[in-house]
């Protein structure tokens, strides 16, 4: 099966991101200099990102990944947030910086909840870096510090994002077609 024939339209290309990755590397080298940095993904999608994300930080850092859950079965969020896989390091005194691989509204409540987390957890600071930031329909103020790109409101794969566990390995971010997740 060729997975480029379920996109609609290519959003981002590889080129578009890479690019964005490297300003995104300059960007956060110069806040981040002379302090401990410590990179905080989240699995399982913000993997891809934050690979290309820390070749581009000049600085020396840590990274480490925690996974959650706030769906269950079901495809929409219960509302309830559950630490799936939590760091393995301690963050006290550290600067965390969140990694995501997109923010919209079905990922605030999740985002929110690491982020509050992580505070409680005596972090120096602790901020946000998204790649893809979808604030069409969001209710919550995450407070995103540094973001690749904004998106319209469809359903985004590539690059990390899934539908059902596939697409994740495309080398851009694309739009899916409607008939593919059932919403066309």
């Amino acid at each position: 099966m060729d997975q480029h024939q379920d996109i609609a339209q290519v959003l981002i290309t590889e080129q578009e991101i890479s690019n964005r990755i490297k300003e995104l590397g300059i960007e956060i080298s110069r806040d981040y200099d002379g302090k401990e940095l410590v990179l905080v993904a989240i699995l399982k999608g913000a993997a891809i990102f934050l690979a290309d994300l820390v070749r581009e930080i000049s600085i020396p850092l840590s990274f480490d990944f925690v996974a959650i859950s706030s769906y269950g079965a079901d495809s929409r969020s219960s509302g309830v947030v559950r630490l799936l896989k939590d760091l393995d390091e301690s963050i006290e005194s550290k600067h965390v910086l969140v990694v995501e691989d997109i923010v919209d509204t079905g990922w605030t409540l999740r985002l929110s909840y690491i982020v509050e987390n992580l505070r409680s957890r005596k972090a120096a600071s602790v901020r946000v870096c998204t790649l893809l930031d979808k604030p069409s329909q969001r209710k919550l103020d995450v407070g995103i510090d540094y973001y690749g790109f904004t998106v319209e409101d469809k359903y985004v794969v590539g690059y990390g994002l899934d539908f059902n566990g596939k697409y994740r390995n495309l080398p851009y971010i694309g739009a899916l077609k409607p008939e593919v997740y059932g919403g066309g």
